[in-house]
């Protein structure tokens, strides 16, 4: 009895995810939201005198710069 044949992942896997609207809009959206809470708690740390406050807001700073950066390389670039 031969065994039933199913498609490659690597076929199932080549939607291009970037090409959908629905995708980016919401890849954008999660992303923007995402910012706003790492600014969120930039401004929080820096009420705070606690002595790791710097280095978290670094972090958290280098996090935004990623997140902008992605925003900027699938092209959803509205006002972040």
């Amino acid at each position: 009895m031969d065994s039933p044949s199913f498609p490659s992942p690597e076929l199932e896997n080549c939607v291009r995810l970037d090409q959908h609207e629905s995708v980016r809009v919401h890849v954008y959206q999660r992303i923007s939201a995402e910012v706003a809470r790492l600014e969120a708690r930039i401004a929080d740390l820096e009420r705070t005198p606690a002595p790791h406050a710097p280095i978290m807001i670094a972090t958290y700073q280098r996090m935004i710069d990623r997140k902008k950066g992605l925003i900027q390389s699938w092209g959803l670039q509205r006002s972040i």
